[in-house]
């Protein structure tokens, strides 16, 4: 061990959640990595100098920026030394020492100099640096990446990485390279351990809706509009209709199968057209694929999403396949380009980006938080201090005054400022703080003079009201605005604050935050995350401080699920993990624990609206639902939920399958048939007498089925469909844990594990692997998921099927999961397992002429889910 490094010791307890953290350490670090979550609050950086001191080897400590790279220092000083006198660091990464803390920024920096890589490798191993601590691992940007991902490639490293939130938003590749570098995750700090050792606040997240003002109204329905003019212009254009009849997928399919099977999705699309154009697809074409003469194949509605699908591939995909017809695209083009469907190579019916940025920045918003503000002032009154979020400062709109503040048509700092100046009666407590601009109001210049001598500032008054003045600096101060502005807010002579993201949403500390609204609408769920941090922290002052988040979303009246904005919400809810608002709270990380109805219908907001403000105002209440949901359980695991796709509500066809299923057969069936049976005895006595015994139950038995076997034959079917599938699930889930096992991925011991799974009461099935480390949970929750989402590409295929099965249409196909795909012997053990649990089968290598065919056809039997959530796996309190 480093002989200075040795000499480090904690000098306080640790909390218990660390020390479970730290019980497993050496397990985890055998591969070389330590990857770690852990929540703001939770001593991560602590934890992480005591993961250095542990392995003892020099170390270069990186982190996304100065002020977090400086807290790593004043961490090891402050915890691990008597009098801050350890000396064996550095923060120049061209002088390393025993410890070096540097920025990601720096060392790309630094690996820019080296014309020979050769010699950055080398400089590592000269000063024998070991260790690797990636602070807040998720910031990693392409150019960070690649200094860091060579640096690993060609030096042995210890690797601990340490986040708050992996970014799992990002794209499959970007969240490849993180795990490649990070190493999986080994283990997770949970936000309810916090909570319940009092290092987090108890905090609850609210969503205020608004509605769209009248232009963005009319431009979302005239849009709209547009959309279905062209789709039923389309559908009777028998020019169109024609293209796409000639293309090669339809016209030839026997010449194109391998591309036919490389993009499902196009042929798909093509087949869905021509069948809402009433075009008839010949059998043989079907045969080719795959099926086979009776069985039938119904084809979805043609949908948005399937348009999209064939106009992106018509022209950007494929185009150059199409040369021929290129000046009927170009003008296609053009036609997509008017009605603003086609932007930037990219085909999107929806709307989505364009409703989006509409709905996102709609200045309804603006009037949301003015309502928030009033609300958390009149309930929490002097002990308010709220912080508002934003990503622009938007200076042109300075000097709006009064009378011209509806004009304000973007969300943004001044924006933000002026309809709080201008609605919020409490103005002196108002401020602005961002990178470029401070504004407080004049009545708390005694205090900022007591932080600071106000000789050494310039104070201008706003244009538009002379009570609020514009801070300048005129020469270098020991306190930077942004700490004075911070300890007039921890004081409460501030007690709005308006700031930019980039400024307060990472690294800022002020513990004192009780309300924070999120007016942010760029950036990923990462952002998102670490901008809720700020408020879920423990006030020292305030032992009983409770932090409720406020979220906002403009509502699309045209549509169910309440649009676009809402539902980049639903997905940013996947990054939090909190207590629900049921009268049974319970902790997990969706949006539905929020209780909101699926539908968000624009006549109901204002009644949403003030159902959330008063269980905002209800802070006792948030305490209590923490306590509740705490003690249900003792760790975070992952489930799969499978949602239920009916068309018809769950309940009610559950009631329709009974009366099918179930009373048929025990009760009308019964009675229908001594009925039958009496009758026909009456009716057939002669035959017994004339024909005998036998010949009279032939001739019974015949009658029967003829009569009821049409009955029969739905009951059954609805049975095979619909019957018990939370048992199919589990035993899904036991074909994984036993391959997961036999192929030595799991250490848990077997016997203390379990599968649970079962239907809730909406009809959607969740289930659970109770019993294993986060690692294990991790594997088998995306191995579920691969099996039941729609089928795409996997090297290998399951196929449930067999003679009866296949005379009702009910053969199933599955994926084998990836991690069991990418050797034919797991693939077998997989295959061995799915014979043992659910019965015969069938596994097929999609690689192959055979298996491709195959795929193709599993692709299109799942066509009517190919844009439905069919599942989600979703973080709970267990």
């Amino acid at each position: 061990m480093n002989e200075s490094l040795g000499r480090l010791e904690f000098n306080f307890p640790w909390r218990s959640y660390q020390a479970n953290l730290l019980r497993n350490f050496d397990r985890h670090i055998s591969d070389n990595h330590f990857h770690v979550i852990a929540p703001p609050g939770s001593g991560k950086t602590i934890l992480g100098i005591e993961i250095i001191r542990r392995l003892g080897e020099k170390t270069l400590v990186l982190a996304p920026t100065l002020t977090i790279r400086n807290q790593w220092e004043d961490r090891l000083q402050s915890f691990f030394t008597k009098s801050k006198a350890y000396e064996s660091h550095s923060f120049n990464i061209k002088s390393p020492h025993d410890i070096t803390f540097a920025t990601y920024q720096s060392l790309h920096a630094f690996y820019k100099t080296f014309e020979d890589k050769n010699d950055y490798y080398s400089f590592f191993e000269e000063h024998n640096i070991k260790t690797l601590v990636l602070d807040e691992a998720h910031h990693l940007k392409n150019e960070w990446w690649n200094c860091l991902i060579d640096l690993k490639n060609n030096n042995p490293f210890f690797v601990v990485a340490l986040t708050a939130t992996p970014p799992y938003d990002s794209n499959r590749t970007e969240v490849s390279k993180y795990f490649t570098l990070c190493g999986e995750i080994d283990d997770e700090i949970a936000v309810p351990d916090l909570v319940r050792e009092a290092d987090l606040c108890a905090h609850q997240d609210f969503v205020y809706f608004s509605k769209p003002e009248g232009l963005e109204i009319n431009f979302i329905v005239e849009y709209r509009q547009k959309i279905a003019d062209f789709k039923d212009k389309l559908l009777n254009d028998d020019v169109f209709v024609s293209f796409i009849k000639q293309h090669r997928f339809f016209n030839q399919p026997e010449a194109c199968l391998e591309e036919l099977y490389s993009n499902a999705e196009y042929f798909s699309a093509i087949l869905i057209f021509l069948n809402a154009c009433g075009v008839a697809v010949e059998r043989h074409k079907l045969e080719i694929l795959g099926f086979n003469k009776k069985e039938t194949i119904t084809f979805p509605t043609l949908e948005l999403e399937w348009l999209e699908v064939l106009f992106q591939n018509l022209l950007v995909d494929d185009r150059e396949r199409l040369l021929k017809s290129e000046p009927y695209l170009l003008s296609l083009e053009k036609e997509l380009r008017k009605i603003h469907v086609f932007e930037k190579r990219k085909v999107n019916f929806i709307g989505e980006e364009l409703l989006y940025k509409s709905l996102a920045s709609s200045p309804s918003k603006l009037k949301s938080i003015v309502s928030i503000v009033a609300s958390e002032h009149e309930s929490l009154n002097s002990d308010l201090r709220c912080v508002v979020l934003t990503d622009y400062i938007r200076k042109e709109f300075l000097n709006t005054d009064d009378n011209k503040i509806q004009t304000v048509n973007k969300i943004g700092v001044i924006p933000v400022f002026q309809y709080l100046r201008a609605y919020f009666l409490n103005k002196e407590a108002l401020a602005v703080v961002s990178g470029s601009l401070v504004i407080i109001h004049k009545a708390i210049l005694e205090a900022f003079n007591l932080i600071e001598n106000c000789d050494h500032f310039s104070f201008t008054p706003l244009q538009v009201d002379n009570a609020f003045l514009t801070v300048g600096s005129k020469k270098k101060t020991k306190n930077s605005i942004v700490s004075i502005i911070t300890e007039l807010f921890e004081n409460g002579d501030i007690k709005v604050l308006v700031g930019t993201k980039s400024l307060l949403g990472e690294g800022w500390d002020a513990p004192s935050i009780n309300s924070l609204i999120l007016a942010s609408f760029v950036g990923s769920f990462v952002s998102s995350n670490q901008m809720r941090g700020r408020a879920i922290r423990k006030d020292p002052d305030q032992l009983n401080k409770t932090g409720n988040i406020w979220h906002l979303a403009c509502v699309d009246s045209t549509v169910l699920n309440g649009g676009r904005d809402v539902d980049i919400l639903r997905r940013r809810f996947e990054a939090f993990v909190g207590v629900s608002n049921s009268n049974r709270p319970y902790i997990e990380n969706s949006f539905e624990r929020l209780q909101f109805p699926e539908q968000i219908l624009e006549e109901d907001v204002e009644t949403l609206n003030l159902q959330t403000l008063k269980n905002a105002n209800n802070r006792n209440n948030i305490i209590k639902k923490w306590n509740n949901a705490i003690v249900k359980g003792t760790h975070l695991t992952k489930e799969i939920k499978i949602y239920h796709l009916g068309e018809i509500a769950y309940k009610k066809q559950k009631r329709i399958y009974y009366f099918d299923a179930v009373r048929f057969f025990v009760a009308e069936l019964s009675f229908t048939i001594l009925l039958f049976y009496l009758e026909f005895i009456l009716k057939n006595t002669h035959v017994v007498l004339s024909r005998g015994m036998t010949y009279f139950l032939y001739t019974f038995l015949t009658a029967l089925l003829v009569s009821f076997g049409y009955k029969l034959y739905k009951a059954v079917t609805l049975y095979m469909r619909y019957g018990f599938l939370d048992k199919k699930i589990k035993k899904m889930g036991e074909v994984i844990l036993n391959t997961l096992f036999e192929l030595g991925f799991m250490t848990t011991d077997m016997s203390s594990i379990r599968i649970e799974s079962k239907r809730i009461d909406n009809g959607d099935i969740v289930c659970d692997l109770l019993g294993s480390n986060p690692f294990e949970n991790s594997l088998f929750s995306n191995a579920l998921s691969e099996i039941i989402e729609p089928v795409k590409s996997p090297r290998y295929l399951i196929v449930k099927t067999n003679l009866f099965r296949r005379r009702l249409n009910i053969e199933n196909f599955y994926s084998v999961p990836e991690i069991f795909g990418d050797k034919k012997a797991n693939a077998l053990v997989f295959q061995k397992y799915w014979r043992i649990n659910l019965g015969r089968n069938k596994l097929f290598y999609t690689r192959h002429v055979e298996g491709r065919k195959l795929l193709l056809k599993a692709r299109l039997f799942h066509v009517y889910n190919a844009f439905k959530k069919v599942s989600k796996q979703v973080v709970v309190w267990r």
